[in-house]
């Protein structure tokens, strides 16, 4: 047997398995995943998704949020609880596209939200890019670590888990 060949089968034989990329999946595909809807639809597109892994949420954030109008009329700032949503519902995304379409829809429910810290407002003009990354999943249960941006900079921070109800 030739010794190239004999290489060849090793290396393939013990390749890993490379986790599955996508690009980007635009609001439709997120109204898809997830039963969100406006006005409680935090995120309007995802990129960066490693499937099983990580994923980034865009949320372009505008004067005409309804949470504006009480929070706060003079100088518009958006909750805190709403970044962490955002970062819930970027994670549940993730889960249902790794799950695949016989999950689509399903709720996902938080049982623990950690560690949470808002380092600076965030405001119409604002572009919330939120980066969740699996820490751990057992059976239904998955755990993420969120960090929300705007410009590079740290805006939030958040340790959950969530159960998917199937």
């Amino acid at each position: 047997m030739d010794a190239s060949a004999d290489k060849n089968s090793n290396r393939s034989a013990t390749a890993v398995q490379q986790p599955e990329v996508v690009e980007a999946i635009d609001i439709m595909r997120i109204m898809s995943a997830i039963p969100h809807r406006y006005p409680f639809l935090m995120i309007d597109r995802m990129v960066d998704i490693t499937l099983g892994q990580s994923a980034v949420g865009l949320k372009n954030v505008t004067i005409n949020e309804p949470f504006f109008a009480g929070h706060f009329p003079s100088q518009p700032v958006m909750p805190g609880v709403l970044i962490v949503e955002a970062m819930a519902q970027t994670a549940a995304t993730l889960v249902v596209l790794t799950l695949g379409e016989a999950f689509e829809g399903k709720l996902v429910y938080f049982m623990t939200i950690e560690g949470a810290k808002f380092r600076r407002p965030v405001g119409p003009g604002d572009q919330l890019r939120i980066h969740v990354e699996k820490e751990r999943a057992r059976a239904n249960v998955w755990r993420f670590k969120g960090i929300a941006r705007v410009d590079g900079v740290s805006v939030a921070e958040a340790t959950f888990s969530a159960m998917i109800m199937g």
